[in-house]
């Protein structure tokens, strides 16, 4: 039986990452080589990591100055030596059989990666009532970058949900940008433009925990957003050199949406902050006229106007409004309202270009 790498990057999660790490040793699949980095952390999170490698030989800790997100999990790629790499966020849990259920896929498979069902989960880790890609509606198939229907709703930009075989990552060089936000986004989409065998299962692997009362959404800074739009500009780039923008079209609706009420939502940013913001980003809304996209919801269509037409003003006023309206809404309708729906998507397919 061949060995799976979990590369787990940590940073200040005292009180989740015990937690996390139990439900990595409990896996019932027992071959796994488990890579803690501590990036940094000034809580107990380093001790912690420290106390269980003396408890399971499987878990290995590195201790590195702080270098984000992207830094920890290169960390992870370049000492792991199994087959096979997953990743877990430290504040998460995998189900106790994940790595069984992953890695018989990709065996049977031969997958460059499988990806596979989530659940959301509150705070306390109650779980929410259904996983994110509806049993009743997604079957286990292979993915197709020619499929904007069934494929580009399962391709989630996130890495945790997946498993990976080492020499397809080892063979395209890749690694995660670092110091940018949405670096699972930069790395997975470069995955699947360059992928042959790409495969989706309905089996929940991974609980994925919502954070609320330190919400990025709420807390994204100027440096936020030029790392955003650092690594927009990388995927868009990535999408033409390799001449899949059709695909990229149904990837950029999806972005669009989320980073406006990104900006919407964030209480961190000065109106002199807000306006660069808009003025740095025009390129990315007004792309959207570029490649042919309808407006992606009513509810955005005049601030997208207003940026294309460098009326910052005017889209200032429409985002106040609009925030405020999200503020009383309850989260499971504010996640709903940043993604856009069924009908824009098939828009899309029948608006000419």
């Amino acid at each position: 039986m061949e060995k799976i790498t979990v590369i787990i990057p940590v940073y200040n999660v005292e009180s989740y990452l015990k937690e996390c790490i139990e439900s990595v040793m409990a896996q019932t699949f027992q071959n796994l080589e488990i890579i803690l980095i501590d990036d940094g952390s000034t809580d107990n999170s380093g001790k912690i990591c420290n106390e269980y490698e003396k408890k399971d030989q499987r878990i290995k800790v590195f201790h590195q100055e702080n270098k984000g997100l992207s830094g920890a999990r290169n960390t992870g790629l370049r000492n792991a030596t199994g087959k096979y790499i997953m990743f877990i966020d430290s504040d998460d849990k995998f189900e106790n059989n994940a790595c069984e259920v992953m890695y018989r896929e990709i065996e049977k498979t031969d997958a460059d990666y499988i990806i596979g069902n989530y659940i959301n989960m509150d705070d306390d880790g109650t779980k929410w009532e259904k996983p994110v890609f509806f049993l009743e509606k997604y079957q286990e198939m292979k993915l197709s970058i020619k499929d904007y229907e069934k494929s580009f709703y399962l391709m989630n930009s996130s890495v945790w949900n997946k498993i990976f075989r080492k020499s397809f990552l080892d063979q395209l060089g890749v690694e995660f940008e670092e110091r940018i936000p949405a670096e699972d986004a930069v790395f997975t989409t470069y995955c699947f433009i360059k992928s042959n065998r790409v495969f989706y299962i309905p089996t929940v692997i991974y609980q994925y925990r919502q954070r609320y009362t330190n919400s990025i959404s709420n807390n994204c800074s100027k440096k936020y957003f030029d790392g955003i739009n650092k690594a927009y500009r990388m995927i868009y780039e990535n999408f033409r050199d390799n001449n899949e923008l059709e695909y990229y079209r149904y990837f950029y609706a999806k972005s669009m949406n989320y980073m406006m009420y990104k900006f919407i939502d964030s209480t961190k940013l000065t109106k002199e902050e807000r306006i660069q913001i808009l003025d740095e980003m025009r390129w990315f809304y007004e792309l959207g006229i570029t490649i042919h996209i309808p407006t992606i919801l009513k509810s955005v269509q005049y601030i997208i106007e207003s940026i294309v037409e460098k009326d910052y003003e005017q889209t200032l006023k429409y985002c106040e409004i609009l925030g405020q309206v999200r503020q009383m809404l309850p989260k499971e309708l504010k996640e709903k309202m940043s993604k856009p729906n069924a009908e824009t998507y098939q828009a899309m397919s029948n608006y000419p270009r």
